[in-house]
């Protein structure tokens, strides 16, 4: 059959290739084995007797390897192929085609399934394939024996020649005589930065021969002296050179040229110097900023061998500033800014893309005009500059007004110290009408701080030191006008909403949008978080808004994060006025904010649990307040010591006129912020008012240079600090004993929480009795610390105890309508009347369950398909999937 030709034939070869290997691999083994010493030049370096003894061994070697081969060999026939190419297919139809039928033969029926089965053979060997042959000799080569003889073969074909197995030794008188005359080696190095190997001249033909510029060329020339000589032009040596026939000579090639060893087996060059490219660098796009200054300026640089380092220099534009205000004087000089580029640690560096990224907000040239250049360098010393980009150097942008007004006035003072007095004037009248302005008083008064040193640096000069504290003291003061520290989440907040509403206005980026509205969205978490834990503001929202109200608003967290959404979408699409009306929405709706827990929201008795808990509350306000006063007494202490060392007339009167100033500003702040104080001491105006702005704050390169302004300035003395520190350990003893029973771990933590407060409180009075306020002072924030673990540890075995209790938990729930800490499940829903998880209402409201149940897990199944919702959010519902 033709069909089966191609794949007999081809099987066949394939078995006579298998005969050839199995038979003849020792043969083409000796053969590597003999020729690769020949290849070497083995030959040249051994006697004549021992040569012809090698070449007889060899001879009889492959002869015999040949005739065994011969004898093992066998053709296979046409047969054995078509056997193997049957043996492959199942039921071994082309044997199967070739049989006769032996039974029924004369039977029609018979005859007729024996045609039905010779078709389905011949159908069958259609599908022949050719067989691969078995070309494996292990088995006749346990030891691997032609890979040892191959592996010779192939190191003589790298380092070795076949031209060396023809040629044999010159005889002369019986003995072997070697070539003798004049040679020379030669090896051309290029520089290591270009990272080329390097050249052996004698494996180079003569021609033309290129070579990096500055490589160099090492000869050495073996023999009789002058028998050979060296001439070149590469070199360019003008100066003192050596003898042509040197035996050692090595120069550098600076130029195109000739090379040329004249002599007996000498060569002759063409010689083409490759000369190093200068680099390459430059802008492949537009500084990019963040919301919070820092930048990013990508760029590419590019060299034949490798780009070594390279700098961004941003020099001020000063053509290109606005000159008004603060600008209009001529600056005091700026230095360049020259930053180091960033490359790669690894890779090639013959061609990269990177990123400068920085943020310079804090440096004198944010946000001015400047001009940046980029500068590579090459191992070869090379430079290339990219030409000057004109553009505003990145910085920190403020939306809060009063905070840019304050760096503003940050940036006048570093263009120009002539801007000092100026300043002090602009910010005086800043502060004139404290009332809006300020978030709280340690803003304020640092800020009064900060104009009295201005004030000084104005009559007697400021120096750099003083700039630099200034300059400082500015950008933190407007970072925490920016920022806040404040640990009201209301105010938090509020500001949060200022801030998105300045951003509305002022046209902001879509990153800074989105920074702006994850601020909010944290600010609102801890406002409602706060809402939750604070029980006074419960009681003040039973007293002053009726349960049941219909102007009251109740939302879920998905509803208010929604709508934060929907603002910060319609902001990044420029529909700021749609937005402004959502904003306001937002804040109408988080300023009636009602959680309610339950149904309850009556008015009822407390229980010992919840008057342990304000009790604890009230000793913990109270520490507060004693560690205030230990704090500033330590502040006043050191300004007496400070006061006490200044012996110079000038800084005399110096402190005498900031004094006198500070004195007034303190008795105004110390009225206002002296109030509820329970030490019982009046008047003290102008040391502790200083005295909080300066050491509350952390500023201490601001302390007031005044020191005893105000009237009544004693301070707080240790004694009666010690003994209010005493009353507080004795009230919170009181208190601990007067725990109601408790089971659980959460009870022991609190009671465990407890008796740590009380330890480090007296450890503070043993402290303070010594007068060693710093100690003091530690110990009473180990106390504070030990308090709040106490009463959240109080907090959670109360629920637990109300869960274990329901008929009294149901009671007590009903008419306090508290809204108590965890009260909430991890989805933020409220917990049932017993404290469970979930509620026992019935949520599947009629008759009809199944129907909505169905459209419940089509809801389910819609929302996890949404790619775009958050991963979390995904796996939550994958989950519920995989539950119902």
């Amino acid at each position: 059959m033709r069909h089966l030709a191609r794949p007999v034939g081809v099987t066949r070869a394939g078995m006579v290739a298998e005969q050839i290997v199995r038979a003849f691999w020792p043969l083409w083994t000796v053969a590597f084995v003999v020729l690769a010493p020949l290849m070497f030049g083995w030959q040249d370096s051994v006697s004549l007797e021992v040569l012809w003894g090698f070449v007889v061994l060899a001879a009889l070697a492959l002869l015999i390897t040949f005739g065994l081969g011969l004898r093992k060999f066998r053709w296979p026939s046409k047969d054995a192929a078509t056997a193997r190419v049957d043996a492959r297919m199942p039921g071994r139809p082309i044997a199967a085609i070739r049989d006769s039928q032996a039974v029924g033969a004369g039977d029609s029926a018979s005859e007729a399934v024996w045609r039905a089965h010779m078709l389905r053979m011949e159908e069958r060997t259609k599908a022949a394939t050719a067989v691969e042959p078995d070309l494996r000799v292990s088995d006749r080569d346990p030891y691997g024996l032609r890979y040892m003889a191959l592996l010779f073969f192939v190191v003589a074909l790298l380092f070795g020649s076949l031209l060396r197995v023809t040629q044999a030794p010159v005889i002369a008188g019986g003995d072997q005589v070697l070539a003798t005359g004049p040679v020379w080696e030669g090896w051309v190095e290029p520089p290591a930065y270009t990272g080329k190997p390097s050249i052996y001249l004698n494996d180079i033909p003569p021609g033309p021969l290129r070579v990096p510029v500055d490589s160099t060329i090492t000869l050495r020339l073996y023999g009789e002296v002058g028998a050979l000589t060296v001439a070149e032009t590469v070199s360019g040596r003008v100066g003192e050179i050596g003898a042509a026939s040197e035996a050692q000579q090595s120069f550098n090639v600076t130029q195109s040229g000739d090379l040329s060893i004249d002599g007996e087996n000498g060569a002759a060059w063409t010689v083409t110097v490759v000369e190093d490219q200068p680099p390459l660098v430059e802008l492949t796009g537009p500084i990019e900023a963040e919301a919070d200054g820092e930048m990013s300026q990508p760029f590419l640089a590019m060299d034949d061998y490798g780009v070594v380092s390279g700098t961004a220099t941003f020099a001020l534009d000063l053509d290109a500033v606005d000159r008004v205000h603060g600008l209009a004087i001529d600056p005091d000089g700026f230095d360049e800014l020259v930053l180091d580029l960033p490359m790669p640690f690894t890779g090639d560096r013959t061609d990269f893309e990177d990123f400068l990224i920085d943020n310079l907000s804090e440096h004198p040239l944010a946000n001015l005009p400047v001009t940046l250049t980029l500068e590579v360098v090459d191992a070869a010393g090379q430079t290339a500059n990219a030409p000057a980009e004109p553009l505003v150097l990145p910085g920190r942008r403020f939306f809060q007004p009063f905070a840019k007004a304050i760096i503003e006035q940050r940036r006048d003072l570093m263009w120009s110290r002539d801007n000092t007095a100026r300043i002090a004037q602009i910010m005086k009248a800043l502060s004139h009408r404290p009332e809006g302005l300020f978030s709280n008083e340690i803003t304020y008064l640092r800020m009064r701080a900060i104009i009295r040193r201005l004030d000084a640096f104005a009559e007697f000069g400021i120096t750099d030191e003083g700039q630099a504290e200034i300059v400082q003291a500015l950008w933190d003061l407007a970072i925490q006008l920016e920022d806040g520290t404040l640990a009201d989440a209301r105010e938090r907040l509020r500001r949060a909403q200022e801030r998105l509403a300045e951003a509305m206005r002022n046209g902001a980026s879509d990153e800074e949008i989105a920074e702006l509205m994850q601020e909010l969205r944290e600010a609102t978490d801890d406002y409602m978080q706060l809402l939750a834990d604070e029980t006074d503001f419960a009681e003040q929202d039973q007293t002053d808004q009726p349960d049941n109200s219909d102007e009251s608003f109740e939302f879920t967290q998905d509803e208010l994060q929604a709508l934060m959404d929907r603002i910060q979408e319609l902001m990044e699409e420029g529909r700021m006025a749609e937005a402004e009306a959502l904003m306001e929405q937002l804040n109408q709706l988080l300023e009636n904010m009602r959680i309610t827990q339950g149904e309850g929201g009556g008015d009822g008795p407390q229980t010992p649990g919840e008057q342990s808990m304000e009790d604890l509350a009230e000793t913990l306000r109270d520490q507060e307040d004693l560690s205030d006063d230990a704090f500033r007494e330590l502040q006043e202490r050191a300004e007496r010591q400070q006061n006490q060392q200044g012996d110079q007339q000038g800084q005399q009167g110096q402190q005498g006129q900031t004094g006198q100033q500070q004195g007034q500003d303190g008795q105004q702040q110390g009225q206002e912020g002296q109030q509820g104080q329970q030490d019982g001491q009046d008047g003290q105006g102008g040391q502790q008012g200083d005295a909080e702005s300066t050491g509350r704050d952390g500023q201490g390169g601001l302390q007031d240079d005044g020191g005893a302004g105000g009237e009544g300035g004693d301070p707080t003395n240790e004694g009666s600090l010690s003994e209010r520190q005493q009353a507080l350990r004795d009230e919170l003893n009181r208190q601990r004993d007067a725990l109601p029973g408790l089971d659980g771990e959460a009870g022991d933590i609190a009671r465990r929480a407890l008796e740590r407060a009380e330890g480090a409180m007296d450890g503070a009075e043993e402290a303070l009795r010594q007068g060693d306020l710093a100690e003091a002072i530690d110990r009473q924030a180990e106390a504070m610390d030990a308090l709040r673990n106490g009463m959240r540890s109080l907090s959670e075995a109360l629920a637990e105890n109300r869960n274990q209790e329901p008929g009294q938990g149901s009671e007590q729930g009903e008419t306090t309508g508290r809204v108590e800490p965890s009260r909430r499940d991890p989805l933020g829903r409220e917990l049932g009347n017993n404290g469970q998880f979930g509620t026992d209402e019935n949520l599947l409201q009629g008759e009809d369950v199944y129907r909505r149940a169905e459209e419940l897990l089509n809801e389910l199944r819609r929302r996890s398909s949404e790619q775009e919702r958050p991963e979390i959010e995904k796996d939550y519902l994958r989950r519920l999937l995989d539950r119902f």
